[in-house]
Order: C-alpha cells, then structure tokens, then sequence
C-alpha cells in the first residue's frame, strides 16, 4: 500500500516557482483559496487545482475563474478563463481542478488566478470585476 501511494505521489510533481498567486475583488462572491499547481506527466499541459467558498448566504449557480499567465519579467503571456463548478451552495466550498492548456507555461512563469465574474442561483445577473490590474500588482510584488 504504501509503495503505491509514493508511486502515485511521484507522478504529482509541483514546478519550482509555480505556486499560484490568488487575487480577488473587495466585493468578491467567491475566495478561492489551495490552489496548486500539478503536472502529471511532464509533456502535458499543467493543472490548477482549487477550492472556491461561497462567501454568500445565497447559492450561486455558477461561477468564472480567470488565469493569468506572465514571463519572469512580470510580462502578461496569456489569459485563460473557464467555467468553475456549477452551484456552490451558501456558505459552502467545492475543490475543483482546470487544465491550463491556453498557452505553454515555462518554469519560470508566474501564475495569478481569481474569480472575475459570478451568477446567483435564479437570477439573470451577473457579478463581474476586471482582474488585469490585480494580477499585474501581484506579480510587480513578488519582481521588486
């Protein structure tokens, strides 16, 4: 049992320098927060793996995570946006993953991720906020 848990551990391998930064709106529905990144197999495209809070007493149907990409220079690369789970109840958190397919990520690229839109459960509105600036803060702290 244990030789199977460390060769199923040796295929999850973490980047050097790929934690995730999360940034999120003052006004946030949603928090994400574990966020990690997994390569399974090294010629295949990273995983975001995540969990997202409800931060509200009313359920949401659904909710958008954005993902951004920037070179060690704290140059945006790329943008990558996907649907996250569909209803998160009140008060609640799902753990849920996305395959960061959108572009190529090198080892020194730094990764900033956040909720940048959210839909209560029956309603037709939509909460929206714009991340670029958060993101592009984030990376100019960690590249003084």
């Amino acid at each position: 049992m244990i030789a199977l848990a460390l060769c199923i551990a040796s295929f999850v391998v973490q980047p050097a320098g790929m934690n995730p930064t999360v940034v999120q709106a003052p006004d946030s529905p949603v928090r994400l927060d574990r966020a990690k990144i997994l390569n399974i197999v090294a010629d295949e495209p990273p995983v975001l793996f995540y969990s997202a809070t409800n931060l509200t007493d009313q359920e949401l149907e659904q909710f958008t995570v954005l993902v951004f990409v920037f070179d060690a220079q704290g140059q945006l690369k790329a943008r990558q946006v996907a649907p996250g789970r569909r209803t998160l109840e009140a008060r609640g958190t799902k753990y849920s993953t996305m395959v960061l397919d959108g572009s190529p990520i090198g080892a020194t690229d730094q990764i900033v991720i956040g909720v940048n839109q959210a839909q209560r459960a029956n309603s037709e509105t939509w909460w929206r906020t714009e991340l670029q600036s958060s993101a592009e803060a984030a990376v100019k702290r960690k590249n003084p």
